[in-house]
Parts: structure tokens; C-alpha cells; sequence
């Protein structure tokens, strides 16, 4: 058989969701906000193609550097090289603290 070289390659197991998981997401995942400087982890919503990161992101945390039309600008570390990422707020999580609080990072002064 010949092989898929497609952008959801080798995900069979990383993007399947639970069977009680299955289906539409709720809109409320997709009208979240976050601020610049807010910490967020990357978490697939294969349910939804738009605005995807690459599946080797699956789980990573990053920082909300901006916006690009709907999706959010993010930076993160990877091998030592800094890489930006194109994601939508459907694939992000915001980042909470040991009490379960958001944590939201007041944005920096430039004066």
C-alpha cells in the first residue's frame, strides 16, 4: 500500500478524542480569549481542521505573542530554537496555577 505523506500522518492515537468526547465541540472553546504574555498549552481539537498546529505541538506549553486575524501568534522553545505557531483558541488551554486559577500575565509597559 502506498504511504500518506498528509498533514495528520502518524496521528491515529494522538488525535482520536474519547468515546464520550466524540462530536461538535462546544462554541465556548472557540470564543475564548487570551492576552498577550498569557501562558497556554497546546491541546488538538481534531474536530475541527481550521487553525491546527502540527501534531508535534500536541501538549506543549507556549506564550501568546499576538494575533494573526482569529488565531493566536504563540512562541515557544523547541530543541533551543525558538519557533512561532499559528494556532486557533479551539487547540489551546489556558495554563493554571496549583489552586486551578487562570493565571494572566498583565501586559508589559513599554514607556
Amino acid at each position: 500500500m502506498a504511504r500518506s505523506h498528509g498533514e495528520r500522518k502518524k496521528t491515529r492515537y494522538k488525535f482520536t478524542k474519547a468515546l464520550r468526547e466524540r462530536g461538535i465541540s462546544p462554541v465556548s472553546r472557540a470564543v475564548q480569549e487570551f492576552q498577550v504574555g498569557q501562558k497556554v498549552h497546546i491541546d488538538i481539537d481534531p474536530s475541527v481542521h481550521k487553525g491546527m498546529p502540527y501534531r508535534r505541538f500536541q501538549g506543549k506549553t507556549c506564550t501568546i505573542i499576538g494575533t494573526r486575524g482569529r488565531a493566536y501568534l504563540l512562541e515557544m522553545y523547541d530543541g533551543g530554537l525558538k519557533k512561532e505557531i499559528i494556532a486557533r483558541p479551539q487547540h489551546l488551554k489556558p495554563q493554571k496555577d496549583a489552586e486551578g486559577n487562570v493565571q494572566i500575565m498583565p501586559e508589559a509597559k513599554n514607556d
